[in-house]
């Protein structure tokens, strides 16, 4: 049970780091968070839409919705920050309980359109989140947002 349980704790980092950035980003003005960066996916909004369009298609292809993982969600569906930001948390909450119904030996399941096993994509959800969360940080520093050190040991070891 200790692989399972790391990926949900992984996972929990994972969401509560995004929740953080979300509430800096909920502070931007409309030009902040359309304003193009210039890098990665241009805007933070580009940045928040991209991230929550894969966290949400990976997590189909888990749960074995055909082609999830190439029916990308459709921006317009989520024109303001947040309808996005609501998205993002029924997908984070999905991802939540799916977790909680793995076992060890459900993380060695390859499904439809999955490249090899479940760990896999898991692991890849929360490293592809955490290379994100460091360019939207970054680019929050450079709007003159609030900004804030996303080491993984903060959350583990809370700080007094």
């Amino acid at each position: 049970m200790v692989a399972v349980e790391s990926l949900r704790t992984l996972h929990a980092y994972h969401r509560a780091m995004w929740r953080r950035i979300w509430d800096v980003v909920d502070g931007l003005s409309e030009e902040q968070y359309t304003r193009s960066m210039g890098y990665s996916h241009g805007s933070v909004a580009d940045q928040m839409f991209h991230t929550a369009q894969v966290d949400s298609a990976w997590l189909g292809g888990l749960q074995g919705i055909p082609n999830a993982p190439r029916a990308p969600l459709n921006r317009e569906d989520y024109p303001t920050r947040a309808q996005l930001r609501a998205r993002w948390e029924v997908t984070a909450h999905a991802w939540e309980s799916h977790l909680a119904g793995l076992s060890d030996a459900d993380l060695e399941t390859v499904l439809p359109d999955m490249g090899g096993p479940a760990w896999h994509v898991i692991l890849h959800v929360a490293n592809h989140g955490t290379d994100h969360r460091a360019q939207t940080l970054r680019f929050l520093h450079d709007l003159g947002a609030p900004s804030f050190p996303q080491d993984m040991i903060f959350y583990l070891w809370p700080r007094p």
